[in-house]
């Protein structure tokens, strides 16, 4: 069984900072790309940052020069460091891999998403 385990999520004053960690675990062959996304209080589920195996990046507007998202290929692990928190960062923020369960095998994968509240 393949999984995304996050953690990091939790309550921070606007302005504050958090560093959200989400690991790949179970059998798969690679991993093309992991990322973020959010989803807000009323609001659809949006791309947040996201980064491919060769390091390429892509972020959202919104928080591009505040977010930086980085990856440990060695690990498996994806991490989301969130600078200059504002309130309207506050969603659930679910970790997503694009994974090759074996050659050809592709799998949309899923994170159970954790809580981030920023408070102004």
């Amino acid at each position: 069984q393949v999984q995304l385990v996050e953690s990091g999520g939790g309550l921070v004053q606007a302005g504050g900072s958090l560093r959200l960690s989400c690991e790949a675990s179970g059998s798969f062959f690679s991993i093309a790309a992991m990322g973020w996304h959010r989803q807000g209080p009323g609001k659809q589920r949006e791309l947040v940052a996201m980064i491919t195996s060769d390091g390429t990046t892509t972020y959202a507007n919104s928080v591009k020069g505040r977010f930086t998202i980085s990856r440990d290929n060695v690990k498996n692990t994806v991490f989301l460091q969130m600078d200059s928190l504002k309130s309207e960062d506050t969603a659930v923020y679910y970790c997503h891999a694009d994974m090759n369960l074996r050659v050809g095998v592709r799998y949309d994968n899923w994170g159970q998403g954790t809580q981030v509240t920023v408070s102004s």
